[in-house]
């Protein structure tokens, strides 16, 4: 993509290259953020291995879909941290599944249950995190202050400029929003 004498690509110069689709850009935005990408990984799952699937996930998933890139409106880096979230989201639910599927089948067998390493509830909480940050706002915004600086539905309303009843219906589809996507990822259909 660059020449010898101009030395490496600009971040901004591989995420233009990466939306037009030129395949050398593939290439250097692995250079540039496949170290960013696998560390996110590694520290999330703990696992090497791992990390280096969701690490090759990404990128792949990030060519397949670069026609949704738009290097106007973000840097290629984020949206690469973007899909990783996702990545490490999916995996933690499969680990999930795997565990009580092993936990099932030992059960069958009449053996002792695996120890479970990561649980529901640290998937949940990666999930949720996740679907956050792709609520729009202000549904965003309002469930963060409500959950996670504990603000209640009058002092939301104060602080955004709001009516109290259109704080408490965000955070009610919030809510159901919110559940869908676990049961969706988690196969459960009963209510948590």
């Amino acid at each position: 993509m660059a020449s010898a004498e101009a030395g490496p690509p600009s971040p901004a110069e591989i995420s233009k290259a990466f939306a037009e689709g030129r395949p050398d850009s593939l290439a250097d935005a692995y250079r540039c953020w496949s170290s960013l990408i696998f560390t996110l990984a590694l520290r999330a799952l703990g696992n090497r291995a791992d990390a280096e699937d969701v690490t090759q996930q990404v990128f792949v998933s990030a060519w397949r879909g670069r026609a949704n890139f738009d290097p106007d409106s973000g840097q290629l880096g984020a949206w690469l941290t973007g899909i990783t979230r996702h990545r490490i989201a999916d995996r933690l639910a499969a680990r999930g599944r795997d565990l009580r599927n092993t936990e099932v089948a030992a059960q069958l067998a009449g053996e002792r249950p695996a120890v479970q390493v990561v649980d529901d509830l640290t998937v949940d909480r990666v999930l949720i995190a996740d679907e956050l940050d792709r609520l729009g706002d202000p549904r965003r915004t309002i469930l963060k202050l409500a959950f996670y600086e504990d603000c209640t539905y009058p002092q939301i309303a104060e602080r955004l400029d709001l009516p109290l009843g259109t704080v408490k219906s965000h955070v009610r589809r919030g809510l159901l929003h919110l559940r869908d996507r676990l049961k969706e990822v988690t196969g459960d259909d009963t209510s948590r």
